[in-house]
């Protein structure tokens, strides 16, 4: 539930009625504003205290970055929504004790990145930033709302081999209804916010809308791809790795945990160590295809 709901939903309803832009505006506003700013974990200030940190810049606002290792082998890890690049701590670990060179990133708005808000378009020029930085990488790590975001920049321009999915959104359709449900605003509000990233936020690209879903345009993307996802994720329902996983077909392999949630799988070592298994796994041997797992 957001804050004030009741208030916003009258106002977003009303505004959408008389005044479209500026409820287009507002909802997108609310849309894309972190629910608060995690902090690191005690566990994962080692690790970034020894990273190689660097700045970048996405439409005005600075972005710090994170890399380790020699720089071969670049994987590049994403983090979710209202998280932040630490949250990822023991894939990177668990990355260099194989050789790969782990590569992250705070978005605006997240960790130790300042501003008050992000989004997916931002998230992919960040992607598309440390790809011309790093070379093509050999995979990418992603979490959550990361998930959606890295697979937008994967299919476009942004090359990597492998890809592993942990509790991700896949399907921005059923994130939407989510926000709106949570909002309670009606479709008209939709339709404004809609017209609003098209108009204002990317004027270059028409029908941009339709492109964030990772659901969809499956053909686009080559990498071969893991995903993972708790049956009983209280924030990411698990049918949107389920759609995912259809979506990309035999690319795609899920295994469905019990018991980890949304944020404890980040953690678990049986994912962690099977997600490194299959990127370091020879370019022949089969990584997708089989079925459905669950333990």
């Amino acid at each position: 539930m957001y804050p004030m709901a009741p208030l916003v939903r009258t106002v977003l309803n009303t505004a959408a009625r008389v005044a479209p832009g500026p409820a287009g505006r507002l909802a997108f506003h609310l849309f894309v504003r972190p629910l608060g700013r995690a902090r690191p974990k005690p566990q994962e200030r080692d690790l970034f205290a020894a990273a190689r940190t660097g700045r970048l810049q996405v439409r005005g606002k600075d972005v710090v970055t994170y890399a380790w290792g020699d720089g071969r082998r670049p994987v590049l890890l994403v983090h979710g929504w209202s998280s932040r690049a630490s949250r990822l701590t023991a894939f990177a670990e668990a990355l260099l004790e194989r050789g790969y060179s782990p590569v992250a990133f705070d978005a605006p708005g997240h960790g130790e990145s300042p501003g008050r808000a992000s989004n997916i378009v931002e998230y992919r020029e960040i992607i598309r930033q440390l790809h011309e930085r790093h070379g093509d990488f050999d995979a990418v790590v992603a979490h959550s709302f990361g998930v959606l975001a890295a697979l937008f920049a994967l299919r476009d321009g942004v090359r990597a081999t492998r890809f592993v999915g942990i509790g991700g959104v896949g399907s921005f359709d059923l994130l939407i209804k989510g926000f709106q449900a949570g909002l309670g605003v009606d479709d008209r509000v939709l339709r404004c916010m809609r017209d609003h990233v098209e108009r204002r936020l990317v004027p270059g690209e028409p029908g941009i809308w339709d492109r964030f879903g990772a659901d969809r345009d499956s053909g686009e993307l080559t990498a071969r791809i893991l995903l993972f996802h708790d049956e009983g994720d209280d924030m990411v329902p698990l049918v949107h790795s389920r759609r995912l996983a259809r979506a990309h077909g035999d690319r795609a392999r899920l295994v469905v945990t019990q018991g980890l949630g949304h944020r404890r799988i980040l953690r678990d070592p049986e994912v962690v160590g099977e997600a490194v298994d299959f990127l370091a796994a020879p370019a022949g041997e089969p990584a997708a295809g089989e079925p459905v797992a669950a333990r």
